[in-house]
């Protein structure tokens, strides 16, 4: 598989993990009246979503991974 075709996969699977985690039911688990730090719950999970995807796809596109499988071919 090329870089760039599993680059791609990673890219789509990382599209749909983040949109599970800002789906209704993972949602409403953190819409609770609780505050930290005087911020509200559901604030502080859509902020650390936001930042944990933008992380994430900058170590997909920088960072390849060197999967270098001997050639066997003779």
């Amino acid at each position: 598989m090329t870089f760039d075709k599993e680059k791609s996969r990673r890219l789509v699977g990382l599209f749909l993990f983040v949109v599970v985690l800002y789906n209704y039911p993972i949602l409403s688990l953190f819409n609770i009246s609780n505050r930290i730090s005087g911020i509200p719950v559901l604030y502080l999970y859509l902020f650390f979503v936001w930042i944990l995807s933008i992380i994430l796809v900058v170590v997909i596109n920088r960072y390849p991974r060197d999967n270098k499988f001997p050639d066997i071919r003779d």
